[in-house]
């Protein structure tokens, strides 16, 4: 993978990123690996995890987020294994989309508890640890964080709770030299893009990523974010680089928000 970053960046560093497994997660694990750091991969899909630890070589924790229980878990024994805690990268997110006069209670517990309430306990039971290496959160939420969608209202209030929480913790953590922020992108080629077409493309996943690119401001030219486009951010925003960085949403959507 070309990057803009030192190969010795994160050299003595301990990143801990969930949802590890999936398409952010994974490219998040490989780059920062490849940067010397020494990663932590939580998810809670089994097999995800175990071939992204073979890939990157990280330490593998099969968790379930939803569970305060478990973040703390997951924070006690990256600490158990390295003795510190540097940064937490939030990648683990499901998508809820439809009507929402047919929407769920199953479908606002599992959004919510796995986006926001997991992202949250995270960062909660990590900052002990990162108030010693004055370390650096990264929340990835979502454009529709941001600005609303239609039929997929649950999704946004997850994905909103957690911009607004990363400012709220940053203005809280300023004082000990925690960064957080949230991280914005539009759509990502990824598997949970996949799977959103595939289960709401009414079997026509081609039809459901035109309709997707049709709001972007580049026309023919538009086309969804890589992995890898994004772990690079992410890496910025844990870098010394990015030490003025803190309570932002920073967008990262080819421009779908500017007109809001």
């Amino acid at each position: 993978m070309n990057t803009i970053f030192s190969s010795q960046l994160f050299e003595g560093k301990v990143i801990l990123i969930t949802g590890a497994g999936g398409g952010v997660g994974r490219a998040t694990a490989a780059l920062l690996s490849s940067l010397g750091a020494s990663v932590v991969l939580a998810d809670s899909k089994p097999d995800p995890l175990c071939a992204v630890a073979a890939q990157v070589g990280g330490f593998p924790i099969l968790a379930d987020l939803r569970r305060a229980s478990e973040c703390e878990r997951i924070v006690a024994m990256t600490l158990e294994h390295y003795g510190q805690l540097d940064g937490l990268v939030n990648c683990a997110g499901v998508w809820v989309e439809g009507d929402s006069s047919l929407a769920t209670e199953e479908d606002w517990a599992r959004c919510m508890d796995v986006n926001l309430k997991g992202s949250f306990f995270m960062c909660s039971r990590a900052i002990p640890a990162l108030k010693e290496t004055r370390g650096a959160i990264v929340n990835i939420s979502s454009d529709a964080g941001v600005t609303g969608n239609a039929g997929a209202a649950i999704y946004c209030a997850s994905k909103g709770g957690v911009t607004i929480m990363s400012k709220s913790l940053a203005i809280e953590l300023a004082p000990f030299g925690i960064r957080v922020n949230a991280l914005c992108p539009s759509d990502i080629m990824s598997p949970m893009l996949t799977f959103q077409a595939e289960k709401f493309g009414e079997g026509d996943p081609g039809s459901y990523f035109r309709k997707l690119l049709s709001n972007y401001p580049q026309g023919e030219q538009a086309r969804f974010i890589e992995p890898a486009e994004v772990a690079q951010y992410i890496a910025y925003l844990l870098s010394p680089a990015g030490h003025a960085i803190t309570g932002a949403s920073v967008m990262m959507d080819f421009g779908v928000t500017s007109g809001y």
